[in-house]
């Protein structure tokens, strides 16, 4: 592992245990799911930072969408786990590393634009999910 990312990982690690409140997955997976919505929004890194900046209800419905991709019906379990259960959770962590210097934003960010952005249980409750689908399909058929 190269230096500065050996580095970055020490601090990283460092951060969440002094916070205690996140597992350390849980900030590396953070950083996973903050570059797949820039992706997704087209978004670039030719851009400058302010370009590619995303709200905090941008990267609340980016995380929801990557972590069903990366864990499928376990979505809710593992956020669960690493101490993650509302959106707000991730404006937490998002500004512990900001004020840590790890992450940037902008003036307008704050903190209550990660609040009540989706209910996790109705977000990540596959069961739900598979009855709204098949109940579409009645519907549709009728």
């Amino acid at each position: 592992m190269p230096e500065a990312e050996n580095d970055f990982v020490n601090r990283l690690v460092t951060l969440a245990e002094q916070d205690g409140r996140y597992r350390k997955a849980a900030y590396l997976f953070l950083y996973a799911a903050l570059e797949y919505t820039v992706r997704k929004l087209g978004r670039d890194k030719a851009q400058t930072q302010t370009e590619r900046h995303v709200t905090g209800q941008e990267l609340s419905r980016g995380i929801a969408e990557f972590a069903r991709e990366q864990y499928g019906p376990m979505t809710y379990s593992v956020l669960e786990h690493w101490g993650i259960r509302r959106t707000q959770d991730f404006g937490e962590m998002v500004f512990l590393l900001v004020n840590a210097g790890m992450m940037s934003k902008v003036e307008q960010d704050r903190i209550e634009d990660f609040m009540d952005v989706y209910d996790f249980e109705k977000e990540f409750d596959w069961r739900r999910r598979d009855r709204q689908k098949i109940d579409l399909k009645k519907i549709k058929n009728m």
